[in-house]
């Protein structure tokens, strides 16, 4: 399925059903008077969340949405039949937008949310309700009343409690492959990945927890370069983030290059992201050079903790998802103070 994680729809509810003009005649009643019923409201447009729902492919080829209007109100009092409201089904992570405003309408984290985007129109009265002392043969009734429409920015930002970034072939999509059951495509060249990944890591002595791997960072991502600010909304979500570093690509004159532009990326595309707990892991351990090219980076890096792993041989991955979970089980100020 193709991973789509924006676009932008039109929704529009039911307009009220128009009020009803009708006099009550019936043989031996000589005064029957106004029994004209109200007009049905229009339909409501309603957002779901469901976890049936990945992404928002479903948007693809429909954009506008209206719901059904409310019936027109009948004689004997007879309300009109309310319009039937439209569900729209969002994948949790969905932020909606009032794309005229700016304005968020809903955040949507948790499956089974529901929220009315747009209210139908309220239904005309019917000329019973103008019946006085002084008008006792009302002619008139009330149209029914335009439902809401707007125009909507939807936009997807993968939840997960762990995020993985890097610039391209870290080897993030062969970790997220060895820690989880997901099965993602991997290749030895740059931009492997062009979509997130999710994963579910399961752990003996802890609860799942979802992993995604982010498509590759370069510099300027915060402008658009590469693959750019598209994926940068999804590590928001995210508790924490693995920094996967490529040891092959560590310069020996400047060993900590590429991990200042990752830090510098976030900093610049919302400085939130500069400051999630980060835990710092050098990939590619199983390659010769591997170990002495480690060894450089941690020479620099004295005041935060490194691990050494290869994704591919699967050596040193217990010991993150075990530093994961102590980090998952503590609180945020904890968190913070112990990757400061």
């Amino acid at each position: 399925m193709k991973f789509i994680d924006e676009t932008i729809i039109t929704v529009e509810a039911g307009n009220g059903g128009r009020g009803c003009v009708s006099f009550r005649r019936e043989k031996f009643i000589p005064h029957g008077g106004p029994d004209g019923g109200d007009g049905g409201k229009g339909g409501d447009i309603v957002f779901h969340c469901t976890n049936r729902k990945r992404t928002l492919y479903h948007f693809r080829f429909k954009r506008n949405f209206k719901a059904k209007n409310g019936e027109g109100g009948q004689g004997s009092q007879k309300t009109g039949k309310y319009g039937e409201d439209l569900v729209i089904e969002v994948p949790p992570g969905t932020v909606a937008t009032d794309l005229d405003t700016g304005r968020i309408i809903k955040d949507f984290s948790k499956d089974g949310e529901t929220f009315i985007a747009a209210k139908g129109g309220r239904g005309g009265q019917g000329n019973t309700r103008f019946k006085s002392s002084t008008n006792r043969t009302p002619r008139m009734a009330q149209p029914g009343e335009p439902g809401e429409s707007f125009t909507i920015k939807l936009e997807l930002k993968l939840l997960a409690d762990v995020g993985i970034i890097g610039l391209p072939n870290a080897g993030k999509s062969t970790l997220i492959s060895a820690i989880t059951s997901a099965n993602p495509k991997i290749g030895s060249y740059p931009f492997t990945t062009l979509s997130p990944n999710l994963g579910v890591v399961k752990t003996r002595w802890s609860e799942p927890f979802v992993v995604a791997d982010i498509p590759g960072l370069i510099e300027g991502a915060h402008e658009g370069a590469g693959l750019g600010t598209r994926f940068l909304k999804h590590i928001e979500r995210t508790r924490i983030l693995i920094h996967l570093i490529d040891v092959s690509e560590i310069e020996a004159h400047d060993p900590l290059k590429g991990y200042r532009i990752i830090n510098r990326e976030l900093a610049l595309h919302n400085p939130e992201l500069s400051r999630k707990p980060q835990v710092i892991v050098l990939n590619k351990l199983d390659l010769p050079e591997g170990g002495a090219l480690a060894q450089k980076f941690e020479s620099v890096m004295t005041e935060k903790t490194v691990l050494r792993i290869s994704a591919i041989t699967g050596e040193g991955t217990d010991a993150l998802i075990e530093k994961l979970v102590q980090m998952m089980g503590s609180p945020d100020h904890q968190l913070d103070r112990e990757n400061e």
